[in-house]
């Protein structure tokens, strides 16, 4: 059985007075059905641009998918028409953006833009879309859905504004949800019950989940997959155990090491991921990371290191010394 989302080569740039700026870079991964995949990376890795281009919500000029083949359910998103494209947004497809106070209409109410994704993706009328908006709100764990519908988005607190972003997404039984970000700007504790609702949700509902974030700990125990992003590209691709016990590139130990861990003496210094990320209109033809590599070799100033097998199947890294990253994250 074919998976539910296949990214094939997936080239997304952006033409700017200072240059070509290369966001996406040739990545491929799959998402089965009912499967929980998260993609990791620092700012600027290109993260959020491969999710918008998922959705073809690339605004063009200044950008444009150059090349690549997105394949959703069997079909190729990169064929269908502009108005095919919006039965798939939303209706196929849900996604929560980055920050709920910017993404929701702040002169709508909570019900108005709950019902009016009903009425657009599944002809429901009035009556009917209320009775799903007050479902969907018991669903996301909101209580006295009556009057929070009533209410708009400045009225609810920064929580219970992404509670109603996930209900928008569920709102038509889509078969995968993109989640950029979803705990962004919301404390720790907040940002544990979200993610435990995204959880609970897509196994109940069955439904695929890519969740988009720059903090391997969030992910730990939510996903399936882990594929790790920096300048655009994949550098390394796994199971989440064998991601998080097995690190293969130099970039993924680094980012695990930067997480605060209760295991660790409490006088211990963090280990931040030292320098820079690279700038994406000068990259050169070695691998972006080496000026911030430990392990860097000649070689990898030469030629960009494949994503290849590094472990066990399905392990994939773009490291020339991945065996050596790997000893040294067991030692």
């Amino acid at each position: 059985m074919p998976p539910l989302l296949e990214v094939m080569d997936l080239h997304t740039e952006f033409r700017t007075g200072a240059g070509l700026v290369r966001a996406v870079d040739g990545i491929s991964y799959t998402v089965e059905a009912g499967e929980t995949v998260a993609i990791v990376g620092e700012s600027g890795s290109g993260k959020s641009v491969s999710a918008l281009s998922l959705l073809r919500l690339i605004p063009d000029p200044p950008g444009r998918i150059t090349h690549g083949e997105i394949r959703f359910a069997g079909r190729d998103i990169m064929q269908l028409s502009d108005a095919e494209m919006r039965e798939i947004r939303g209706g196929d497809i849900g996604m929560v953006f980055q920050e709920p106070m910017t993404s929701l209409n702040p002169v709508l109410t909570i019900g108005r833009q709950i019902t009016e994704t009903l009425e657009q993706h599944r002809g429901a009328d009035r009556y009917a879309a209320h009775r799903r908006a007050v479902e969907l709100l018991g669903l996301v764990g909101i209580a006295d859905a009556d009057r929070r519908l009533r209410q708009y988005p400045h009225q609810l607190s920064g929580g219970m504004r992404q509670r109603i972003m996930i209900a928008i997404a569920l709102a038509c039984d889509p078969k995968l949800i993109i989640a950029d970000e979803p705990t962004t700007a919301l404390d720790v504790t907040i940002q544990a019950q979200i993610l435990e609702l995204m959880k609970d949700l897509t196994r109940r509902l069955n439904v695929a989940l890519i969740i988009i974030t720059h903090n391997l700990g969030v992910v730990a125990r939510y996903a399936n997959r882990v594929n790790v992003m920096y300048a655009g590209r994949l550098v390394e691709t796994g199971s989440a155990p064998e991601v998080y016990h097995k690190p293969r590139h130099p970039y993924t130990q680094a980012l695990l090491r930067s997480v605060p861990r209760l295991d660790r003496p409490r006088q211990e210094r963090l280990d931040p991921v030292e320098g820079q990320p690279p700038d994406l209109m000068r990259l050169g033809s070695g691998c972006a990371f080496r000026p911030r590599c430990r392990f860097a070799v000649a070689a990898c100033e030469q030629a960009q290191p494949p994503l290849e097998q590094a472990g066990v199947a399905g392990h994939l890294a773009a490291c020339f010394r991945s065996q050596d990253v790997c000893r040294e994250a067991a030692a």
